[in-house]
């Protein structure tokens, strides 16, 4: 099979942009927010394998989780969720932002969920998704050991905090062509444009059985994850474009974007969430280089996996610092 190139990373990289977008805020603002900063879950769990900060760069593991831990099936959402199929939980994104310390200049690199791996320090292979779900640690150790790519830092964010994210900045339009649905996640928009809120987005954002209403006839999207991901791709640039006029036109609303961050997130012990942001400013205009690894597919026993082709090399180099920038993926 002909090696892949992965999209840009999806749902989680609206948690990127809405930290920028905030990074952006008046100074008032953000020091308005210090007290809830301190509320802020901190995961102790993964600090012990996080590289020692200071050197040249900086590595910043963020995850967006499909757990289901929690959920309650009486909520509006339980469905798009899908708690009633997956329990547990999986990395459904799971991507690396490098920090410059003397230029400033960011870049991002995103990890296909089904990657085959050796897990963790030791012998034991899987899919990435694997270390996850044995721990952030397990992660964090994963890709030291498989990549050489040292992680200063960790921060995740959830379901839950993706759907507090988009009501926070007010709710996200979408314009579709036709009448679409998706029966299992309860997902249903008229065709044209609507406003999407957090339990609709996060309909659309998992729906893996789009269907579109065409000459009166519903027709399943047949590019399964690459319609997918495609349709999260549009739903974060729409969701950027909010986020940063609502914070333009409204200082006000810089708060309440925060707090819908703040509530969203898990960190580890030693994180500066604001400084953080700031450094991911650029995220907020699209001035940050993207990197996808090429991959191709395989099967292992009965599983499809992906495995990491040669190409990748100059990228996983860079990002672990020992290579220079190579050109961005297209």
């Amino acid at each position: 099979m002909r090696a892949r190139r992965p999209g840009s990373p999806r749902w989680l990289a609206a948690l990127v942009a809405l930290l920028a977008a905030v990074a952006a805020g008046t100074t008032g603002v953000v020091r308005a927010t210090d007290a809830r900063l301190a509320t802020i879950r901190r995961d102790a769990s993964v600090t012990p394998a996080l590289a020692a900060p200071g050197g040249a760069f900086e590595n910043y593991l963020l995850v967006g989780s499909d757990s289901r831990e929690g959920i309650d099936p009486s909520d509006p959402d339980y469905a798009a969720i899908g708690a009633d199929e997956v329990s547990g939980r999986r990395g459904d994104t799971i991507m690396l932002f490098h920090y410059d310390v003397a230029t400033g200049a960011g870049a991002l690199l995103s990890f296909p969920r089904d990657l085959w791996v050796r897990i963790g320090d030791g012998e034991e292979r899987g899919r990435i998704n694997t270390a996850y779900q044995a721990g952030a640690d397990v992660l964090v150790r994963t890709l030291a050991a498989e990549f050489g790519i040292p992680v200063h830092h960790y921060l995740e964010v959830n379901f839950v905090g993706f759907k507090r994210l988009v009501d926070a900045v007010g709710g996200v339009r979408v314009c579709v062509p036709h009448r679409a649905r998706d029966r299992k996640t309860g997902l249903f928009i008229p065709p044209g444009c609507s406003t999407l809120d957090g339990v609709e987005a996060l309909a659309f954002a998992r729906s893996r059985y789009y269907e579109e209403q065409v000459d009166g006839e519903w027709r399943m999207d047949g590019t399964s994850d690459i319609g997918r991901g495609a349709r999260q791709r549009e739903f974060i640039a729409a969701m950027l474009a909010t986020a940063l006029a609502r914070v333009s036109s409204d200082p006000l609303a810089a708060g309440r974007v925060f707090e819908g961050a703040i509530g969203a997130v898990s960190v580890d012990e030693r994180l500066d969430l604001t400084a953080f942001a700031k450094k991911l400013r650029p995220a907020a205009t699209g001035d940050v280089r993207r990197y996808a690894l090429v991959t191709h597919g395989d099967t292992v026993g009965d599983a499809s996996v992906q495995r990491m082709d040669e190409a990748s090399a100059p990228v996983l180099a860079f990002f672990a610092g020992t290579g220079p920038a190579p050109e961005p993926t297209p």
